[in-house]
């Protein structure tokens, strides 16, 4: 639901709506994530009315969570986070939470902020597994934006119910190439978040993100970037990987209009 950021802060959508939406472009499956409860109490009804309207499963529920803080009572705050997440995914019928780590913040190192972190996520783990869901660990921020930092964090939480979630325009903000490093996770993905952006033209005024060489980059519907999609795809297929792969929007054209071309290319190069 992500991709529809825009539109549901300017009150055009809600979650039974991105969800009728989705419907209409003939996807498979929806991801939810808990940004976009206003009330949850007073949506529950209509989000699971919406669900079985459109017959589509929430094939992912994706929760929020910062790890790296020096108050061990706010840090316990975030690993009730992802154990909600769980109960959610439990509750909707999905069976993967997508989780973040943490971001580096003034004056904690780096092995305290992924001590903290290790911590944090093998608790959340341990619940997960004992109500059969998979944490899928975002490559979000600097301290889990590249493949190999992902791939040391699950080394080290060292729990079947920790695995990956491959973003791929995210590894372009920490100067991977996004196709060797969904290659490299490839095995160890429980989901994967199909993104793409383009570098910024001189002069740009836009939104962008800023990589961390400091390259601007904007946004755009998936294969229409710089991210090489179908050898990622390719990479996932040789790895057997066979969990949702999630189209994730972040540019600043309409989201009615980029999603569509979105979802097209995917069933493309998907073979759907």
């Amino acid at each position: 639901m992500w991709s529809y950021f825009a539109t549901w802060k300017r009150g055009e959508m809600d979650i039974p709506g991105f969800i009728h939406e989705c419907k209409r472009l003939g996807v498979e499956g929806v991801e939810l994530l808990d940004f976009f409860w206003k009330d949850r109490a007073a949506e529950t009804d209509a989000v699971k009315n919406a669900l079985a309207e459109t017959g589509l499963p929430v094939g992912v529920y994706s929760v929020s969570n910062e790890f790296v803080n020096p108050d061990a009572a706010a840090r316990q705050e975030q690993v009730a986070i992802i154990n909600t997440g769980v109960d959610s995914a439990v509750e909707y019928g999905a069976k993967v939470v997508r989780v973040f780590a943490g971001n580096v913040r003034e004056g904690i190192t780096f092995e305290q902020a992924l001590a903290w972190i290790i911590e944090g996520l093998s608790q959340s783990a341990a619940y997960a597994y004992e109500h059969g869901i998979t944490l899928a660990l975002e490559n979000h921020g600097l301290l889990a934006g590249k493949s190999r930092q992902v791939e040391t964090i699950l080394r080290s939480v060292a729990s079947p119910a920790l695995k990956a979630n491959p973003d791929t325009g995210n590894f372009l903000l920490t100067e991977e190439a996004s196709h060797d490093a969904v290659e490299y996770l490839a095995t160890r993905a429980a989901m994967v978040h199909f993104k793409d952006f383009q570098v910024a033209p001189n002069g740009y005024t836009g939104f962008a993100y800023t990589s961390s060489a400091g390259y601007k980059l904007v946004g755009t519907a998936i294969g229409e970037g710089e991210v090489a999609l179908e050898d990622c795809v390719r990479s996932l297929r040789e790895a057997g990987f066979d969990g949702w792969v999630n189209i994730e929007y972040e540019g600043t054209e309409d989201p009615l209009t980029a999603m569509p071309r979105s979802v097209e290319y995917a069933k493309r190069i998907l073979g759907k």
